[in-house]
């Protein structure tokens, strides 16, 4: 008896109604939870696709693990945890890094930009060869000289090009003492870069319109900093299981140095994706909310239909109980299909923008990094999305039959 319920409502489902406006209103509810589901599928999935699109820029610059130190800017060079940190049979590469910010000044073109300064073995550890434009090649230091690397945009703003000519000022704020109104320039600690004849350009503007890569002694000398580091940048030895070492690390540092992956490092993007990755679902399920009344008219009318084929149930024994689920079986199917469908449609769609990038972002070919929409799905958003529909289309239908019910058995 368990199944009888269910049985009745297939049948109501698929079976010729006596009104054929019960059927029409039917289809369109399913094709109306369908649509919604569809929605929620292409929408995270292109979500997904560009965050799996913005985490591929991070393997030029971003180190594999960073460590940087708990409370203020910098760290002694020579803290016994760093150098115990180095000193692993897993790191293959560590690098030193200073970073702040400064005014960079060239022929009467100024900007804010951000100094890292590195130490010679930075392209070891990072694909920034990879990213070079121009005729020269990436060099920090040689022969006295101290070579400055920047982004491809800060170039545009500064109008130095892929290579200047003579040097580039560069001002730090002094990190002690008073600031002479009289003589403002004294508070201030100035050097120069020249040019290796090389931008880089990674498609991100926090480094491409921000960032300059000098020595770690100009960084130092400039910011103050001597004998300190702003952290310590790794990259470990093909094989070796990233998130093991880094829990090895986090070990030796303790509370006193935090250990960043990539996606650590930049956080903030990121979380600001996933937030509008959340706002985007949440919005879409107000929607499919929005689409299932469409199954309380349709359940509604069909209630009112099989008022006859109801007291004949319960001639047959059926009591009030077995009847009202016979009714919610029917919009809970209603939803099933609905979501099956969408699910297998947004699926297709996602599928051809794939492989064939039908929706593009722009209409012209190479103004951004893709030339169409990113897509990537992932198994456990098609999980979310069809508990959640079944969820919505269920409550959706939960009280009004009860309630018609109610009123049709009394």
């Amino acid at each position: 008896m368990k199944s009888f319920p269910f049985y009745i409502a297939r049948r109501y489902l698929f079976a010729k109604k006596s009104t054929n406006a019960i059927n029409v209103i039917s289809v369109i509810s399913v094709i109306g939870v369908a649509v919604a589901t569809m929605a929620l599928v292409v929408t995270l999935s292109v979500f997904n696709g560009f965050h799996d699109m913005v985490a591929t820029f991070f393997t030029a610059l971003d180190p594999q693990l960073k460590v940087v130190p708990v409370t203020g800017k910098t760290a002694n060079a020579d803290d016994p945890v760093l150098t115990q940190i180095r000193e692993l049979p897993q790191i293959d590469v560590a690098t030193e890094s200073v970073e702040d910010n400064a005014l960079a000044i060239y022929n009467e073109r100024q900007a804010m930009v951000t100094v890292k300064g590195v130490s010679d073995n930075f392209a070891e550890l990072s694909h920034i060869t990879d990213v070079l434009y121009g005729e020269g090649k990436f060099c920090l230091e040689a022969a006295n000289l101290q070579y400055g690397t920047i982004g491809i945009r800060l170039a545009e703003e500064l109008g130095t090009g892929v290579r200047w000519d003579g040097f580039m000022k560069v001002y730090a704020a002094k990190r002690e003492g008073q600031l002479d109104m009289s003589n403002p320039t004294e508070g201030f600690v100035e050097d120069s870069l020249i040019s290796p004849g090389v931008v880089f350009s990674v498609h991100q503007s926090k480094y491409d319109r921000n960032y300059i890569f000098a020595p770690i002694s100009f960084a130092r000398r400039l910011f103050g900093q001597e004998g300190n580091v702003s952290s310590l940048e790794l990259r470990l030895k093909p094989g070796s299981d990233l998130d093991a070492v880094k829990r090895q690390i986090k070990k030796i540092c303790g509370d006193k140095f935090r250990v960043l992956d990539r996606f650590e490092q930049q956080e903030d993007t990121f979380k600001i994706m996933q937030i509008e990755k959340l706002i985007a679902y949440i919005f879409l399920t107000f929607i499919l909310v929005v689409a299932c009344f469409n199954i309380i008219g349709s359940l509604s009318m069909l209630i009112i239909d099989k008022k006859d084929d109801v007291q004949t149930l319960r001639n047959l024994g059926a009591d009030d109980r077995q009847v009202t689920r016979v009714f919610l079986f029917e919009g809970r199917m209603i939803a099933a299909f609905g979501a099956v469908l969408g699910i297998a449609v947004g699926l297709l769609l996602c599928w051809l923008q794939q492989r064939y990038g039908l929706v593009k972002l722009g209409e012209s070919s190479g103004s951004f990094v893709v030339n169409a929409y990113p897509v990537s799905v992932h198994p456990w958003d098609i999980v979310l999305v069809f508990f959640t529909v079944l969820a919505v289309g269920w409550l959706a239908v939960w009280y009004p039959v009860r309630y018609f019910a109610k009123r049709l058995l009394a």
